[in-house]
């Protein structure tokens, strides 16, 4: 039998032993090894920023009559979602006292999340969380409860600010929401139906959100449930991104889809509030709309973006500085407007009084105007136009459209305040089916102006009947675009 000595062999085995290990330790990691090791620990984090995270009861004052626990967790969820209370909802009834009950009675109202935003006691939540309340409760982690006073709440923004009577407090960092990226991991810290500092976890499934008028939301799928609104959304870097505010729930649970404001967006608002007491927003007085990409490609604006302009109102900065019903906002102070709801925002977060330039598209080409800024107030309800007296129809080219069209009366334009325009006595076939009535005033068609049946008549003759072609109209004080497609 052969036997091999190994003994002259083994320095050079060792070191290629040694030589295979170091080069497997220097491989680099595939990419689910580098995912297993990226996989997130919040401990950290619940350390870090769990202490600055409070617990927010509401009390309101009722008749003794209308006494009894009502479940908590189920008015927040009815206030939150604007679900008028049942009258029925089942109340845990009082204990018998012997004695007269007073007037009025403290009684649970609801439950929520708020976070430290100084050291000196200011806590940020949600506006819907304080909302009618009497009397506000912040519970630290430590158990310490103070009664807190209401600064201020915004209901736009759904953003409040209270005040508790404390120092020394862990105040939390706030975070760039412009660095957040989609799939990035986050948490949230709230009290869930009542269940107080409660860990959810998950990643950013979308950003600039468009579910409100001046917040473009984070949306998340972060587990958040009644009693969570207004608990922070923090970043990996201990940092709070946001305000947990909505769910898109069919049940009232979480489902998945959480909504949160960007603290950005937030301070911004609770600046305000802890200076003043209340938010100005800028406004310019016009009424907008989504641009399709079919009436972007009729008009040549090309790509579907900024804000179409259906109204303007009588005196509003928009109307002094030129802008018209029909116009297209495509850019404010030379940020353009992607979509139309970029723009109340733009504007809002202008201080009002300031000089702002907007860029319309009108006509297929664009011009600059100086709008003055003014301050947001109520909304004044749009003004019907009357019925002008009827003048008989004229027919001509347009009925190759499906329209019959007249004069409007000088009435109507001074009450629409327009120049010109051919009134629509009637719409069928292929104007019908781009939505043009009777009534309807248009004032431009293919980009160009009309002032009078004659125009309109010229302007139709010009046209390729056999390809699209935009109508710019007004119904009442609203503008919008029609394109008749021609009749196959």
């Amino acid at each position: 039998m052969l036997e091999l000595n190994w003994k002259p062999l083994r320095p050079y085995l060792t070191a290629g032993l040694m030589a295979l290990v170091s080069a497997s330790v220097l491989l680099p990691a595939t990419p689910a090894q580098a995912q297993a090791r990226a996989l997130p620990d919040f401990t950290d984090l619940v350390d870090q920023v769990g202490p600055s995270v409070v617990n927010i009861r509401t009390v309101e004052k009722t008749k003794a009559a209308a006494a009894g626990n009502v479940d908590e967790q189920m008015l927040e969820f009815f206030r939150r979602f604007g679900i008028p209370v049942p009258p029925n909802l089942p109340r845990t009834p009082r204990p018998d006292r012997g004695q007269s009950q007073p007037d009025e009675e403290p009684q649970p109202r609801g439950v929520g999340s708020g976070f430290i935003l100084t050291a000196d006691g200011f806590v940020m939540t949600n506006a819907h969380v304080v909302e009618g309340a009497d009397e506000v409760l912040v519970t630290l982690t430590d158990k310490r409860e103070f009664k807190a006073r209401i600064i201020g709440a915004d209901k736009r923004s759904d953003v409040a600010v209270v005040k508790i009577e404390a120092s020394g407090l862990p105040a939390v960092k706030i975070g760039d929401v412009n660095r957040l990226k989609v799939g990035e991991w986050v948490m949230a810290i709230g009290s869930p139906f009542g269940l107080e500092n409660t860990v959810t976890a998950g990643i950013v499934s979308a950003k600039q959100r468009d579910t409100g008028d001046y917040l473009p939301f984070i949306q998340t799928d972060v587990a958040i449930n009644p009693g969570n609104s207004g608990g922070p959304l923090i970043n990996m870097r201990g940092e709070v991104v946001g305000i947990n505010s909505q769910i898109y729930s069919r049940s009232g649970g979480f489902q998945g889809i959480s909504f949160s404001i960007p603290i950005d967006e937030a301070a911004r608002v609770s600046d305000q509030l802890r200076s003043t007491g209340k938010v100005t927003r800028g406004r310019i007085g016009v009424q907008i709309d989504q641009v399709s990409k079919e009436v972007a490609e009729s008009i040549g604006l090309g790509k579907p973006q900024g804000a179409l302009v259906r109204g303007v109102e009588s005196g509003a900065p928009a109307e002094k500085a030129g802008i018209e019903a029909g116009d297209i906002i495509t850019r404010f102070e030379g940020k353009p407007i992607e979509k139309s709801s970029d723009l109340p925002r733009m504007v809002g977060n202008v201080k009002p009084g300031t000089k702002a330039v907007v860029t319309v598209f009108r006509r297929g080409s664009s011009k600059d105007l100086t709008v003055t800024i003014a301050e947001v107030e109520p909304e004044k309800p749009v003004r019907k136009a009357s019925s002008p007296e009827p003048k008989p129809p004229v027919a001509g080219p347009a009925q190759v459209l499906g329209l019959v069209v007249s004069e409007v009366p000088d009435a109507q334009k001074k009450e629409l305040k327009i120049k010109g325009g051919v009134k629509v006595d009637t719409a069928e076939g292929v104007a019908a089916r781009a939505g043009l009535r009777e009534g309807d005033v248009i004032v431009a068609i293919a980009n160009s102006e009309v002032a009078t049946v004659k125009d309109f008549d010229t302007a139709l003759a010009k046209i390729d009947k056999s390809k699209p072609v935009n109508l710019l109209f007004r119904r009442g004080e609203w503008a919008q675009y029609a394109l008749i497609r021609p009749a196959r």
